[in-house]
């Protein structure tokens, strides 16, 4: 037996103050008990128990001995009870880096269908840009992101697509005319657009759109979120681009017009990056496999 033997059994012996009870919580035969107490007392050299009649009893060696295994075993047990709580996923925390696309048209229905069969589980959600998602991925302050193209990682990550949209240019009321037929992207270069600010994925994908037809792209007004994009559209602020599933409802309730264009828009994809070489806890693995899964 090795020394960790000895000491859980000697645990347990001072807690029920019995070799017959130890044996019985251990699933061993009292001899076997006896004699390993008896070998971990010639170890160190001195009396561990006092036996009697009506059970044993610790030496004041023992009593000092006890102190320190106590809290050794009791430490064990909370870790081994957090690991089984971890495993049934009663317990956990996932922190995720979320660029916000990604969170509106895919992963809040996940997480909510998630949450339902794990309520214990914390989910700290990190909403960022693409970029900043991945930076915090880079930094170990994130599990994994849920992002959109485009996007550029390390060798050392691992890119899974989750699904993609599209984006449409839309436009408030006041611009019916153009908004009437189908439009070059050249002859709207004079009309104002919204977009979102530098260091986006978005903003990216928008310039690289531009110049894939000799075009330049200079927005006249610049916000911080999708839905500030939308909000100054409604208002006749100016044009912009903006994720198709998200403009069903306001296109259905003419709060937005559709400006349909020549030249079509690339489609995005929505990832899921991790970092390969970092391993996961339980509670992220099974989140993981249900988003690829869906």
């Amino acid at each position: 037996m090795s020394t960790y033997d000895y000491y859980r059994i000697f645990y347990h012996v001072a807690q029920h103050h019995s070799f017959t009870k130890a044996a019985e919580v251990l699933h061993n035969n009292q001899p076997n008990i006896t004699r390993c107490m008896n070998n971990l007392e010639t170890e160190l050299g001195c009396h561990l128990f006092v036996r009697s009649n009506r059970g044993v009893s610790l030496t004041p060696e023992g009593q000092k001995l006890f102190n320190h295994v106590a809290i050794a075993f009791e430490q064990l047990e909370l870790g081994e009870a957090e690991l089984k709580r971890d495993q049934s996923l009663t317990s956990g925390l996932i922190s995720i880096g979320v660029s916000e696309n990604a969170l509106r048209i895919m992963l809040l229905s996940k997480l909510e269908a998630f949450h339902n069969h794990y309520p214990h589980v914390r989910l700290k959600i990190s909403n960022h840009s693409t970029p900043q998602a991945i930076a915090s991925l880079e930094s170990g302050l994130v599990d994994f992101a849920i992002v959109t193209t485009p996007l550029s990682v390390q060798k050392q990550f691992q890119k899974i697509s989750l699904g993609s949209f599209r984006e449409i240019l839309i436009a408030g009321p006041k611009y019916k005319e153009p908004a009437s037929r189908i439009c070059s992207l050249e002859e709207l270069t004079d009309y104002p657009f919204v977009s979102l600010e530098n260091n986006t994925s978005t903003r990216d994908l928008h310039i690289q759109y531009f110049s894939s037809h000799g075009l330049p792209f200079r927005p006249d007004l610049e916000v911080t979120s999708t839905d500030q994009c939308l909000a100054l559209i409604q208002h006749n602020l100016g044009i912009g681009f903006y994720p198709e599933k998200l403009a069903e409802e306001p296109l259905k309730r003419g709060e937005i017009l559709q400006i349909h264009l020549k030249e079509s828009l690339p489609a995005r994809q929505i990832c899921l990056v991790q970092n390969a070489s970092r391993p996961q806890s339980i509670a992220a693995q099974k989140l993981i496999e249900t988003l690829i899964r869906i």
